[in-house]
């Protein structure tokens, strides 16, 4: 038995964040989402962060976010918009600690 499904899967779509008009490419293969969500829990500290960074981001990417110079609150707020974007979650990041 055999079935095709390629027109059902999407290869050509790119997660992208926009900062200050700058797009910012994100890695959105599910290997790697599987890998960051399990290493962003409600304990991730500053090393988790960094880890899941670098994966999500690619190079080149990353080059663009580190010429912001953001602060980690800031680079946090990137990371998590990144894990928003590339699950679809329909929660967005942060949102109780903003509503609070």
């Amino acid at each position: 038995m055999r079935r095709d499904i390629t027109d059902k899967l999407s290869f050509e779509d790119k997660a992208v964040l926009v900062i200050k008009g700058e797009e910012i490419e994100v890695c959105q293969d599910a290997p790697t989402v599987l890998k960051v969500i399990g290493l962003m829990d409600d304990a991730a500290g500053p090393l988790e962060v960094m880890k899941a960074y670098e994966m999500i981001f690619p190079e080149e990417s990353r080059k663009k976010v580190e010429k912001f110079k953001l602060g980690f609150k800031d680079l946090l707020t990137v990371v998590m918009e990144a894990m928003y974007l590339i699950t679809n979650s329909d929660e967005e990041p942060g949102r109780e600690a903003r509503e609070e």
